[in-house]
């Protein structure tokens, strides 16, 4: 008798990646060679049947946040982030049109002529006509970072879990880089990563997986095979529920 094939645990999903995962090694702006790359696992677990969406941030450009602290208005400076992660939008998805994955591009700021707006049923009819879905532009509010935005997104279309792409294989107690005696954890609560304050996500994000019982699974995106691992419930990384 033939073994079972494994199923996926989770049936639509939403890829939270940090604008640093385009710069690849050069260690600024976009890298088409790291795009490709992420592209193609991406491409993997749509075609194990996942609906996924993906949420990227925008450090690779700018930080709002920075700005901000060298004296600009911290809601210019946010808008300025949330443009750069349209930049970055453009580039993914430019990345997943060469290898073969339909694509929609929407954005929380209008600018018609690249994206398209964003639109709650659109984006899930998108998705269920088997197109990865891009979310750019953030919540379209300044003081709100990409981890809520993801989130937010994540709660409103009806996702299974987040998926935190990192550097590190999981959440540690420490930075492991810092901190050779970092403890490395498999499994948190929320209230868990709010009283430590691990820096997984910001807290406003946290407390709307917890009110919304969204886990979280937070892994290496360096190692190839990881997102589609996560998908299928395998030991990787850590999980917050």
């Amino acid at each position: 008798m033939a073994p079972k094939t494994k199923k996926p645990i989770y049936k639509r999903v939403v890829l939270k990646l940090g604008g640093e995962a385009l710069q690849g090694n050069q260690g600024y702006g976009i890298n088409p060679i790291a795009c490709r790359e992420i592209a193609k696992r991406i491409k993997e677990v749509k075609e194990s049947g996942i609906e996924i969406a993906v949420v990227i941030g925008g450090g690779n450009i700018l930080r709002g946040e920075k700005f901000a602290e060298q004296g600009m208005d911290r809601s210019i400076a946010d808008y300025m982030g949330m443009l750069a992660t349209v930049i970055n939008g453009m580039a993914l998805q430019d990345a997943l049109e060469n290898v073969g994955c339909f694509t929609r591009l929407l954005t929380a700021i209008q600018m018609a002529q690249v994206a398209e707006p964003y639109i709650r049923r659109r984006a899930m009819r998108h998705l269920e006509k088997g197109r990865v879905v891009i979310f750019a532009g953030g919540t379209g509010n300044p003081y709100f970072t990409t981890d809520t935005a993801a989130v937010l997104r994540a709660i409103e279309i009806g996702a299974d879990a987040i998926l935190k792409a990192t550097k590190v294989d999981g959440i540690y107690s420490a930075d492991p880089k810092v901190d050779k005696h970092a403890k490395k954890y498999d499994k948190l609560k929320y209230l868990e990563v709010i009283k430590r304050g691990l820096k997984v996500m910001d807290a406003t994000a946290i407390s709307l997986c917890m009110d919304n019982n969204l886990p979280i699974v937070v892994f290496n995106l360096n190692i190839k095979g990881n997102i589609k691992k996560a998908c299928f419930g395998e030991k990787v990384g850590t999980i917050v529920s």
